[in-house]
């Protein structure tokens, strides 16, 4: 196969699929209910909510002052599933939901149920083809590489890694929208932090699903950032390489790259991602020097990460001085994870949220991979309350009236290595290879000029007017429904669940 010259990414390493897989996991994926799941009386609600009132009120969770932040989630990607043998489920998003409002951390931030991404949103960085094609393309009971070693799969999708299941368009469309719309309140100086857990899925490619990922989000909401922000540093900590936020930006000196990952070429998805893979080799192309990888090794431990982390960002903030940070905090890079297969801690995971928070750069942060449920919640509440400022004040013990609190296993928000795993997994990570990951980082930086042109190839178009006309009916339709949040609004919590 020869190089396309006008296409760097057109040859690529091997790239096992993540199925079929060999893990030991300890609970079945999808768990079948004989009956339809209890909802909750209107009585036992407002228990609840008191509940959480009282609990925010005793640890003192507010509001932080001289920063805002915002919380983008729409429950209703709860109800989808991938199929009954597939890593991905959004039920990691009901745990950490109700780890976030257990502790009260809803009336630290302003919420919003944001809407799905509309088709001019998608098509900002995908092609009309793929959209079109996600939109209309039929599910299927299993995957199409069931039986099939080989099959004929458009644009990826009907696979053991990327299968079509039933309300597909909906769920990527309502993960899209949180992300966009938390770039939008970091753009117009609404937030100064915006989370969005359901979106981070950074492997999805223009015109290809990938790696669990159909839409990529990320690269949709940096298009947004960029509309204000004459240079964003993209920052991944996933266990798997960021390849579809890099090869979207590869040729641009207005956006940077930084993955942290798991790299073995032979036998780990996505198998790109070296060293010294530093975006284009052309000195010409403005995006020459501007893709930062870092490949680790099984094993690396809480300490060596914060500290390699530490040193890497630093760097590139003070040549690159970005003037917004994308952050995607994939939990597969957590201990007990079952793909991945690093030591980390909540804590050590947590260290790259507080350090990017510090630097005080308008800062949007996204969910990602994460496939051991109760731990992907455990992270993402824990740095939820580091973007707020309460992760010293809050409890370890996992509050008792939280929902689903059986489902965590254990009480502790912050388990021990010993708690997860038993015995740590053998740490492949000599520090002469951090000291040699810092060094080479270090020279890339030096060819990187201290003040990147704005100039882009595509210039997004403006689609606010669209936006605002669609978000205001929504609101007027929406209002009137909201009781509970309209009663939270005049209470003064800081709970505008409103549409946006």
């Amino acid at each position: 196969m020869e190089l396309d010259p006008a296409n760097p990414y057109s040859l690529r390493l091997p790239r096992p699929n993540y199925l079929p897989h060999n893990v030991d996991a300890d609970e079945p994926v999808v768990k079948k209910f004989i009956k339809p799941l209890y909802r909750p009386s209107d009585m036992e609600n407002a228990a609840y909510l008191n509940k959480i009132k009282h609990f925010a009120h005793e640890y003192g969770i507010t509001k932080p002052k001289g920063s805002k932040v915002s919380f983008h989630y729409n429950a209703e990607m709860e109800k989808y599933h991938f199929g009954e043998h597939h890593p991905m489920k959004p039920w990691r998003l009901t745990l950490t939901k109700s780890l976030v409002s257990a502790y009260g951390m809803n009336f630290a931030m302003d919420n919003y149920t944001s809407r799905a991404a509309t088709y001019e949103e998608l098509t900002s960085f995908h092609t009309d083809d793929y959209i079109d094609h996600l939109a209309t393309v039929a599910p299927q009971p299993q995957p199409l590489d069931v039986e099939n070693n080989n099959p004929d799969l458009r644009f990826n999708l009907g696979g053991s890694d990327c299968p079509l299941f039933e309300g597909l368009y909906n769920y990527c469309s309502m993960s899209a929208g949180a992300s966009f719309d938390a770039a939008r309140k970091i753009c117009s100086n609404q937030s100064d932090i915006a989370i969005a857990w359901g979106g981070g899925l950074h492997h999805a490619k223009k015109a290809e699903a990938s790696g669990f990922c159909y839409i990529n989000d990320i690269v949709i909401a940096i298009l947004q950032l960029l509309r204000i922000h004459a240079r964003v540093l993209y920052i991944d900590i996933d266990v798997h390489h960021g390849d579809g936020v890099e090869e979207a930006f590869f040729s641009t000196d207005r956006v940077m790259t930084v993955s942290f990952h798991k790299y073995d070429p032979q036998y780990f998805f996505p198998g790109t991602g070296a060293l010294e893979d530093n975006g284009p080799k052309s000195e010409h192309n403005p995006g020459a020097h501007h893709a930062i990888n870092v490949p680790l090794n099984d094993g690396i431990t809480d300490e060596q990460y914060s500290k390699l982390f530490e040193s890497v960002i630093s760097k590139v903030i003070e040549k690159f001085r970005p003037g917004a940070i994308a952050l995607q905090c994939g939990a597969d890079s957590l201990a007990g994870d079952r793909l991945g297969r690093f030591n980390l801690l909540v804590e050590g995971h947590a260290s790259c949220v507080e350090f990017c928070k510090k630097l005080n750069i308008p800062l949007v942060i996204f969910g990602g991979g994460g496939y051991t449920p109760r731990n992907v919640a455990r992270a993402w509440a824990y740095e939820t309350a580091v973007a707020i400022g309460q992760h010293k004040n809050i409890p370890t013990q996992i509050p008792i009236h939280t929902v689903w609190r059986d489902r965590f296993k254990n009480e502790s928000l912050l388990p021990t290595i010993h708690q997860i795993l038993g015995e740590p997994r053998q740490n492949r990570n000599t520090q002469k290879r951090l000291t040699e990951i810092v060094q080479h980082v270090t020279e890339q930086l030096r060819f990187v000029n201290a003040a990147p042109s704005v100039q882009m190839s595509v210039i997004p178009p403006d689609l606010g007017p669209i936006r605002d006309e669609v978000e205001q009916r929504m609101k007027e339709e929406t209002e009137e429904r909201d009781e509970l949040g309209r009663k939270l609004r005049e209470e003064g919590m800081g709970d505008r669940m409103e549409l946006s």
